[in-house]
């Protein structure tokens, strides 16, 4: 990976009751990202949901397009202590996704284009808490916030929430991701303050 960009300047709002600790309001969309940003033809793109035995479900671009839509409006929370309340969002849930998947594994380990990869407990993916998400704002999702497809996980840690995602691979066992392998909190909850390993 390349020299970390650091676009999270912005103008701070005032805290709010619903602000998690240590974090400050801002009404800009900051970019921080490990890399350059990648450019995928839609008609190149796939995603995938490879589960532990192997057997692999995998989606094109149009095949996703086709999929029950959802327009989550949801607050998210960057590490690096911006946050951003009710943004409004456009994608498909990971619920409807993992109808066609079996797996008893209890650890996913999200892939991206570019090599990028983060770790969650399956758990956080499903039942209404996660997204692959196309669209931003009544958008198209800009290629620098992760289009063509993010992954949206809004309860924790931004970092979590996968730019240009690519796929989830299942696994018993859990595998520390990108970030995760260079200090940041494995789980990453911002009310709990889980930005670093030990926190």
């Amino acid at each position: 990976m390349g020299v970390v960009s650091r676009g999270f300047q912005g103008r701070r709002e005032s805290a709010a009751a619903d602000l998690p600790p240590g974090q400050y309001l801002t009404r800009d969309f900051p970019v921080l990202q490990a890399g350059p940003t990648p450019s995928i033809p839609l008609d190149a793109w796939r995603f995938s949901i490879r589960a532990e035995t192997g057997a692999e479900t995998t989606w094109t671009w149009r095949e996703l397009m086709a999929l029950p839509a959802e327009q989550p409006t949801v607050d998210i929370h960057c590490v690096t202590r911006w946050s951003k309340f009710g943004t409004t969002w456009e994608g498909v849930s990971l619920d409807t996704l993992f109808e066609k998947v079996e797996t008893a594994a209890d650890y996913a380990l999200v892939r991206s284009y570019g090599g990028y990869t983060t770790n969650l407990p399956l758990e956080d993916l499903l039942d209404g808490k996660a997204w692959i998400a196309y669209r931003y704002d009544g958008e198209e999702l800009a290629g620098v916030h992760g289009g063509p497809a993010r992954l949206l996980v809004p309860h924790l840690y931004f970092w979590k929430s996968a730019k240009w995602v690519t796929g989830i691979d299942l696994l018993h066992d859990d595998e520390p991701g990108f970030w995760e392998q260079l200090g940041y909190h494995n789980y990453g909850d911002p009310w709990r303050e889980q930005r670093y390993t030990g926190d």
